[in-house]
């Protein structure tokens, strides 16, 4: 048993001082995945039900399309700060040290 321990103890040791990008976790991703989800719905309601009467209520702007255009350009804006600023996670006190302590 604490062979067993003590050698999983040295590996996860090794690739613990390296600082790693959050990914899918960062927060960016998962605001433009819904804001992005949601302006392509709203394009896709703009085209389909773009009627008489809705368009009246607008003074004839498609305000459905036009927002879900918006919510689309603001979702990519947040892939590209995500990409090119990736958040870095410096590895936390706890994993260097032992079970417990």
């Amino acid at each position: 048993m604490s062979t067993a321990g003590s050698s999983a103890g040295t590996g996860a040791g090794e690739g613990s001082g390296q600082k790693h990008a959050a990914g899918a976790f960062d927060v960016r991703s998962v605001i433009a995945a819904l804001i992005g989800f949601y302006g392509v719905v709203l394009v896709i309601v703009g085209l389909v039900d773009a009627d008489d009467e809705a368009l009246a209520k607008t003074d004839g702007f498609n305000a459905n399309l036009w927002v879900g255009v918006g919510m689309i350009v603001f979702a990519l804006a947040f892939v590209l700060w995500s990409r090119l600023r990736p958040i870095v996670v410096a590895p936390s006190a706890d994993d260097d040290g032992a079970p417990g302590h």
